[in-house]
């Protein structure tokens, strides 16, 4: 192939065994997209190719990834906005006949075993990484996870702990919750009994937690892709699964009472508010 099909913020190069893909930078791209900067998919990745009408007047070719063959995507668990979404090329609607023939030419090289594979396909986003978290600073150095806590916003069992390092061989996965939501958050999964980690992120020394301007998609989602990635390299990591030690009355009033100030500053809607207070409360 290595024909190059362009559409906004992004160009894909189609070679014989892979799909190089071209992020635009620019103020109109994603910040994803800027800070990954470009991809190359190999086609043993790709599970399959669709291409769709988009909005005003567009087409959206996508090329799905299969499971477990990329860290971005693995760690992102189905978070991301359609638009951040770095296996979609966004095309106008003149160009659908030539998106159709790429679309074809893929899908006729696609393997027909499309079973997770053993090993990541795609390469994550290289160390050494960081991101300032609301309650700390993360870094990552491609072999140990650090977590430097701030007095203005860690909690005083974080304080208590200290500082954090955490090398990747006592790590078995990681959990990453968008800043876009409400009580999103980075947590390190350690090889060690879950029970050992608190439940809320605020309490875990092995988490640093986001809010407003902290933690931005672009930033810490491709560090939690950079652990990812090198916790699998690391080697199989049992991970036990236990149930959620039950919550303190006054932890939940405090989440409450942040909550309603969350909802009168008018950055949690009437809905948001309503169903994370009966979150909250159904855990006393």
């Amino acid at each position: 192939m290595g024909d190059v099909l362009a559409g906004f913020h992004a160009a894909w190069e189609f070679e014989s065994d892979s799909v190089l893909i071209r992020f635009e930078r620019g103020s109109r791209t994603p910040k994803l997209f800027q800070a990954l900067g470009e991809r190359r998919v190999p086609l043993e990745a790709i599970e399959a190719v669709t291409l769709a009408p988009g909005r005003r007047g567009t087409v959206v070719l996508h090329a799905v990834p299969r499971a477990g063959a990329d860290p971005l995507m693995d760690a992102a668990a189905g978070q991301l906005k359609e638009g951040c979404d770095p296996y979609r090329l966004v095309l106008p609607s003149d160009r659908e006949t030539l998106a159709e023939y790429y679309a074809d030419e893929l899908r006729a090289r696609l393997a027909d075993d499309a079973g997770p594979p053993e090993r990541y396909l795609v390469a994550a986003p290289e160390a050494p990484l960081r991101f300032k978290a609301y309650d700390g600073r993360a870094a990552f150095d491609g072999t140990s996870v650090s977590f430097r806590w701030f007095w203005t916003g860690a909690s005083s069992a974080k304080w208590k702990a200290g500082d954090q390092s955490f090398p990747v061989a006592g790590l078995s996965g990681v959990e990453w919750r968008s800043p876009e939501v409400f009580e999103g958050h980075l947590r390190l999964l350690r090889r060690e009994p879950a029970a050992a980690q608190p439940a809320q992120a605020d309490q875990d020394p092995a988490a640093v937690v986001f809010g407003l301007g902290y933690g931005p998609v672009h930033e810490s989602l491709p560090f939690a892709a950079s652990v990812l990635a090198a916790v699998r390299a690391s080697g199989p990591a049992p991970v036990a699964v236990v149930p959620a030690p039950r919550r303190d009355p006054a932890d939940i009033a405090d989440r409450i009472r942040h909550l309603g100030e969350l909802h009168e500053a008018g950055l949690v809607t009437d809905e948001e508010f309503t169903r994370k207070k009966a979150e909250l409360l159904a855990e006393l």
